[in-house]
């Protein structure tokens, strides 16, 4: 059975869209800058107990313990399937 994405395109995904534009500009979630770090308000817990890694494309919940890429991110926010989720963000590559 021939997968709908390529590996290729899902490291894509989610090395090359950048997180934290992603959860400010796109997703909209409230953030701030602390410590010089982006923090957002987790999805989950609704904390901001957060922080975005730039160099690892990753964000993460201090608080739920989770991390989150790209597509985890839309997948989580959205509530939508990762499919749906690689739809929203392909037209950002």
């Amino acid at each position: 059975m021939k997968l709908p994405h390529s590996p290729q395109h899902l490291r894509r995904l989610r090395n090359d869209v950048d997180i934290g534009n992603l959860i400010a500009d796109i997703l909209d979630l409230p953030t701030k800058i602390s410590e010089d770090y982006l923090r957002f308000l987790c999805p989950l817990c609704s904390e901001f107990n957060t922080a975005v890694n730039p160099s690892t494309n990753l964000a993460r919940c201090f608080r739920c313990q989770r991390n989150f890429n790209p597509i985890d991110i839309v997948m989580t926010v959205k509530g939508v399937s990762f499919l749906d989720a690689v739809a929203f963000l392909s037209p950002l590559l």
